[in-house]
């Protein structure tokens, strides 16, 4: 039986509201870990807005095989966390369509208070392991 390749994950994580995200980003790398993937690569973005710059950067050098995106996204007293929610969701889906590779949305939000957030960490796990399924599941296929 051969052995199976290696999984190499890029993390995008954003520092906004680091207190959680940086929770999310461990247990990000634990449960990445305990699947048998690597987090080859970690960018650090401000905020989960400026996602895709670093999500399109990091595939476009073709050093991983799939990207974990990780932050989480607050109401405020806008709308403006529905958009932002909309459209980094919309890039980042057309990013992996674009390059052939998993990107994973291990964003929480929007509409959710910060207790919320910090109920979500496990987001992280969800995105993590979306992202080793998506890996093996289309190396099947090839």
């Amino acid at each position: 039986m051969a052995k199976e390749e290696e999984i190499k994950l890029g993390f995008v994580v954003s520092e906004f509201h680091r207190d959680i995200t940086y929770q999310m980003e461990i247990l990000g790398r634990e449960h990445a870990e305990f699947l048998g993937a690597n987090v080859h690569r970690t960018v650090y973005t401000p905020g989960t807005f400026d996602m895709p710059l670093a999500v399109k950067k990091m595939l476009t050098e073709g050093d991983v095989d799939a990207v974990v995106t990780l932050g989480c996204i607050i109401e405020g007293a806008t709308e403006h966390d529905e958009i932002i929610a909309s459209q980094l969701a919309r890039k980042i889906m057309d990013l992996s369509l674009e390059y052939n590779k998993p990107v994973t949305l291990g964003v929480a939000g929007p509409g959710m208070t910060r207790l919320e957030a910090q109920e979500r960490i496990d987001y992280a796990k969800r995105a993590v392991e979306a992202a080793v399924k998506m890996v093996k599941r289309l190396r099947d296929r090839t």
